[in-house]
């Protein structure tokens, strides 16, 4: 198969920083679109794949699943997509497209393993896929998104990874006008679930514990804010929300936030804490309360989700970055210095 050469940033083993490679990308096939990458987000999860933190990453990697740019070329096959549409491309390039999973349009659920956007197989090239932390891309049209033009495009990066992360919960458990959500955490995940939820029509409670972020979560759109730090305020609030989106990868207290739930509520985990959390029996079986987990959303809710961002004006918080300072940004995202996600202009990499 034909291909062609792109300027990325990767690293070639866990220790070693990012730095300036070069990439091959498959020529574009009947199905696929290639598209000149504007903006990558910055996902905790390219930090770890990087560092080979999960395990199984493939060297040379070059990260970067939250890509929005410009069509520039399109397969004789391909009947969605223009040259020039804006479009983005999130955590799947591929799936089965054949298991129930994959029926029922939940490809992130793929039965047989979806390909991830980097760090996954390249079937046509027979070797790992790479991802937007590059000049281009090539995917197959049925994995490409169309990005509302009235949105910031730099803005819009996150919705690909934090934005469905968020949404998929909040629309599976029925969210909306009547229901009083809680979000734990505000960082990329918790900040874009207020976003959303809010948008929804939820009244919305953020959970948090520092005392700094409470002015934030009402900038967000939070109408009530629990300090969970103080335990007359969390005794106050014991059977007051219907869902509560956890969105905290540190260790925590899981069954200090299942107390605040209604009978039949539910409590739903997308934050990714590195060891178990310990769940009482007591805290589930006597108002029937549900503990899961949750993570990004099929093709077709990615698309339903930036639609509804594009309705409702959501976009993430986000400082840009040029390419050239994302060793310091997976520093500072270590510390959680950033509000509330980088957004790599690649420009920087292409000039």
């Amino acid at each position: 198969m034909n291909t062609f050469s792109v300027k990325a940033f990767g690293t070639e083993s866990p220790e070693a920083p990012l730095k300036p490679l070069t990439i091959n990308r498959r020529a574009v096939t009947a199905t696929d679109v290639e598209i000149d990458i504007f903006y990558c987000g910055v996902c905790h999860s390219d930090l770890h794949t990087a560092r080979n933190e999960w395990q199984g990453t493939v060297y040379p990697n070059v990260p970067g699943h939250e890509i929005v740019g410009r069509v520039t070329k399109v397969g004789d096959h391909v009947s969605r997509f223009n040259v020039g549409d804006l479009v983005g491309v999130g955590c799947m390039v591929d799936s089965c497209r054949e298991c129930e999973s994959c029926r029922e349009g939940l490809e992130q659920y793929c039965e047989n393993g979806n390909v991830q956007t980097y760090n996954g197989h390249e079937k046509y090239l027979n070797q790992q896929t790479f991802g937007g932390y590059s000049e281009r891309v090539v995917v197959d049209e049925d994995f490409v998104l169309r990005i509302p033009e009235n949105l910031d495009p730099a803005a819009t990066a996150p919705l690909l990874c934090a934005g469905i992360t968020t949404y998929s919960p909040l629309r599976h458990w029925n969210v909306g006008p009547g229901k009083r959500v809680g979000i734990v955490g505000i960082g990329g995940l918790g900040h874009m679930g207020v976003k959303i939820a809010k948008a929804m029509g939820a009244h919305v409670v953020v959970i948090t514990t520092s005392m700094a972020k409470v002015a934030d979560a009402k900038r967000l759109g939070a109408d009530e804010i629990i300090l969970s730090t103080d335990e007359q305020q969390m005794k106050d609030n014991v059977g007051t929300l219907h869902f509560i989106l956890d969105c905290v990868s540190a260790a925590h207290d899981i069954n200090a936030y299942l107390k605040l739930l209604k009978r039949d509520g539910s409590l739903t985990l997308v934050g990714a804490p590195e060891n178990p959390l310990p769940v009482a029996p007591f805290s589930l079986i006597p108002k029937r309360k549900s503990f899961s987990g949750s993570m990004i959303g099929g093709i077709r809710e990615t698309q339903e989700m930036l639609d509804f961002c594009g309705r409702h004006n959501i976009t993430s918080d986000i400082e840009l970055i040029p390419m050239q300072d994302i060793n310091s940004a997976f520093e500072r995202l270590l510390k959680g210095d950033v509000k509330y996600r980088f957004v790599i202009d690649m420009q920087s990499l292409k000039s």
